[in-house]
């Protein structure tokens, strides 16, 4: 080995950023395990290469003694001194034990080493790649289901995708080929290699799906305030406009609903409500369990629940299949809501309008309590 040696693993070092010392660091661990693979001794030898010269020598540490006894561990002090002009007796010095056949073995072992390398930094290269990916959406295609594992493997260029049974939608299912859509969840490495978990379950799969659909929540005119699905049935998104001249329903329906249409295709006619986000958590309530008109809602702030009033005729639907509209509208809110249909709000109109002042006065109080105690803390800092 020799300079042209050091030239070309700076060349590698350029072309594939894998650092010059990283390459010989590994060059010289795998040296220095076929040295002692091919020459079976008990010396503690370690193989170096020369960072200039590119020359790679095996060495191993001798006791500096008045008189050899065992040329393997020791070495005599005019030995030492050609090695260490201040070699003393009883210390340790390095010295060169490269067999004159060693210079196949390196070269052979050298070449392993890079190889692998640049596979490495090639997958890791790939790995960062993906990890920035995540949270985004990727088109796939469907190549093998294992059906053990009930999990689908599909093709993403560069590396293989990964939909766990966890991550799939129950009602879904793929045949070889069959192109679709899905979530980054991450990237992991793997004993099998780097593999990218992906998602169509997640509720953040419906917001990148409707990201990718409307121009205005990729600008930020919209925003998605929140996403609750059960997948394969229903999902409920809230969206604000930061624009007053844009309707953020209007915008993510579209031109005679060809946007959420686009949505609903992908998610195999999943059914979905879009909701108009509003600061006012009555209107907000009340948005949420659309389809269904609200007539009135009665919060209870202390305690985070509202009781939601809807015409007679509209109760089932407000509740929805199973309990299913109600349901969504509860995790999208983070409210607790009760529905009442207009009958049942009238008959108990006076004990609910009771309990709601109860509830508010309550409120007035504690946060009253809390004010004072902030005052009261705040001149205790002053003070202080």
């Amino acid at each position: 080995m020799n300079s042209d040696f050091i030239t070309a693993l700076k060349q590698i070092e350029k072309e594939r950023e894998i650092p010059l010392e990283v390459i010989c660091s590994a060059i010289e661990d795998a040296l220095t395990s076929a040295y002692k693979r091919n020459y079976v001794n008990s010396q503690e030898v370690t193989v170096v290469i020369n960072r200039v010269t590119g020359a790679i020598e095996a060495k191993a540490p001798k006791t500096v003694v008045e008189r050899v006894k065992n040329s393997m561990f020791e070495i005599s002090l005019s030995d030492a001194i050609k090695i260490n002009k201040d070699a003393v007796i009883g210390q340790t010095v390095s010295v060169v034990v490269t067999p004159s056949d060693f210079g196949r073995i390196a070269a052979q072992t050298a070449k392993q080493v890079i190889v692998q390398r640049i596979r490495e930094a090639e997958r890791d290269v790939i790995f960062e790649e993906f990890t920035k990916k995540e949270n985004t959406l990727v088109t796939c295609n469907a190549q093998r289901f294992d059906s053990e594992q009930k999990t689908y493997y599909v093709d993403l260029g560069k590396l293989e995708g990964v939909l766990t049974a966890e991550e799939q939608v129950e009602s879904e299912h793929f045949k070889y080929g069959d192109r679709f859509k899905a979530l980054i969840l991450r990237a992991e490495k793997t004993q099998k290699g780097l593999q990218i978990i992906l998602s169509r379950s997640n509720p953040e799969f419906v917001a990148k799906l409707f990201e990718y659909e409307v121009p205005e929540i990729k600008s930020g005119v919209i925003v998605v305030r929140g996403v609750v699905r059960e997948p394969g049935n229903r999902s409920k998104i809230a969206v604000e406009s930061k624009d007053p001249k844009i309707d953020p329903v209007g915008a993510c329906v579209g031109p005679k609903g060809s946007r959420v249409q686009a949505v609903v295709e992908e998610l195999k006619n999943e059914k979905i409500d879009i909701v108009a986000w509003n600061p006012n958590q009555e209107i907000f309530i009340a948005n949420s369990l659309n389809p269904s008109r609200v007539l009135k809602v009665v919060l209870d702030s202390f305690n985070k629940s509202a009781i939601v009033v809807v015409p007679d005729q509209q109760l089932s639907l407000a509740i929805g299949k199973e309990g299913q509209n109600v349901r969504l509208a509860v995790r999208l809110t983070g409210w607790k809501i009760d529905i009442l249909s207009e009958s049942q709000y009238m008959s108990k109109k006076e004990e609910i309008d009771a309990k709601a002042f109860e509830a508010a006065k309550v409120k007035v109080l504690n946060d009253m309590e809390t004010d004072k105690k902030e005052i009261i803390d705040e001149d205790i800092r002053d003070e202080e």
